[in-house]
């Protein structure tokens, strides 16, 4: 090993492979681009005449494939070698989002052309994030595997809130054309980070019996654990009315008393630090019954929706929205540890696409239901009832024994990994 290799790897601490902080540049890398192309997007459907529903259609358009492709994505990851995965659906939201930019910066685009741009980002989005997240799950191993995903959940919401900021404001000084073909070198970027994993010591992968057979292996993995599909049942409901009234209540909400979207953004900006907080706690914080106290972590998701109901001061929704965020990063890196330790290495794509899945499914619906909600039953007993939902289906979580029972399990860890140990093999002392 060369000196250079010796004095990088003394620089990062043991649980710190060089995989893992490859991964974590890249989701840094990405997440900071993408949060901004967001609002570029929408300000981009703005300016070329378009309408709220315009802006609505076009979101809408990403949303779609991601549902329709994140199950096949998942097979996919777990038959093909997970970083080429990866770095090819990087490729597209490179080029899609290129597309994007130039169209915007060269004249006027169309609705259709946008839609059709914005389906290709969702279609890499929904083959990239179980590959990225089973190569994440099998990347890391020993004792400091919590912390280790709360360093990436803070890199990855860190470069969300920054990266909101920056395009806000890149908006306002340039245009979100250029915002737009900042993302696109962003993915470029990033792609070129994750071909640089080492995947030397990674077995060949078996062939399988084929795709549709992969996806029922999967939903087995996942039908037989009810802590697993009970908890993504729970975030399809809680993910979809959180959506809803962040969405659709939120700014109205914010419009109507809280004296405009400048309040809106800044309890927003709350939520994101709160996340970011949640997460640097994880990095010292080790709870042995994992699911139980993320569980628990979730009532307070319900917080914001009810602040919006009453509705409270700019002051104390900043606070519902900055407790909800920290707490929920309780449960997320809780989740995560619990899937590394539970869930065998080879299936981990195809489970993180039935999670992604379930977290995704009903949003499009709620969001479409979020108007006749509030005509027919008011804005104000709307969101008491997303708030009401959220803590019901958290309630009832809780009623299955394994998400109380689950623990922290140290009987198979021997010791942190090294640059060498980053290979792709069963996880937690499984499969």
């Amino acid at each position: 090993m060369t000196r250079s290799a010796d004095s990088s790897r003394a620089r990062r601490p043991a649980w710190a492979s060089r995989n893992y902080s490859l991964l974590t540049a890249a989701a840094f890398v990405t997440n900071l681009g993408s949060n901004g192309a967001v609002i570029a997007a929408a300000f981009a459907v703005l300016e070329a005449g378009g309408d709220s529903g315009d802006v609505g259609l076009v979101a809408a358009a990403r949303t779609l494939p991601l549902v329709v492709f994140l199950l096949i994505g998942g097979a996919v990851a777990d038959r093909l070698p997970r970083h080429r995965v990866m770095v090819a659906a990087n490729t597209l939201n490179c080029v899609s989002q290129g597309a994007f930019a130039v169209l915007v910066l060269t004249g006027e685009p169309r609705l259709w052309q946008m839609m059709l741009l914005t389906a290709l980002g969702g279609t890499g989005h929904a083959f990239f994030s179980p590959a990225a997240e089973g190569m994440l799950l099998s990347t890391v191993s020993g004792e400091q595997a919590g912390r280790a995903f709360a360093v990436f959940r803070m890199a990855m919401q860190g470069a969300a809130l920054g990266g909101a900021a920056l395009g806000g404001a890149m908006v306002a000084a340039v245009g979100p054309g250029w915002v737009l073909a900042a993302d696109a070198v962003a993915f470029a970027a990033a792609g070129s980070l994750r071909a640089l994993l080492d995947v030397s010591h990674i077995p060949a992968r078996a062939p399988g019996a084929g795709l549709l057979a992969d996806l029922r292996d999967g939903w087995r993995e996942v039908a037989g654990r009810p802590w697993l599909w009970g908890i993504v049942v729970q975030f399809s409901v809680a993910n979809a009315v959180l959506g809803a009234a962040d969405a659709v209540y939120g700014p109205l909400v914010a419009r109507d008393h809280l004296g405009g979207a400048g309040p809106w953004g800044v309890a927003l900006g709350f939520f994101g630090a709160g996340t970011v907080v949640g997460a640097l706690l994880m990095t010292r914080w080790k709870p042995q019954r994992l699911l139980f106290t993320g569980i628990l972590c979730v009532f307070p998701l319900a917080l914001p929706s009810a602040a919006l109901a009453v509705p409270v001061s700019v002051p104390v929704l900043c606070t519902a929205m900055f407790v909800a965020g920290a707490t929920v990063e309780v449960f997320g890196v809780s989740w995560m540890t619990a899937l590394h330790q539970e869930i065998p290495e080879d299936k981990l794509s195809r489970v993180s696409a039935y999670d992604w899945f379930g977290s995704v499914a009903l949003m499009p619906l709620a969001a479409a239901l979020a108007g006749p909600a509030e005509s027919a039953f008011g804005r104000d007993t709307a969101l008491w009832g997303c708030a009401g939902l959220i803590a019901a289906v958290t309630a009832l979580v809780l009623c299955v024994p394994d998400v109380r029972n689950l623990r922290r399990d140290t009987k198979h860890i021997t010791q942190a990994p090294t640059d060498t140990a980053d290979t792709e093999r069963p996880v937690g002392g499984l499969g």
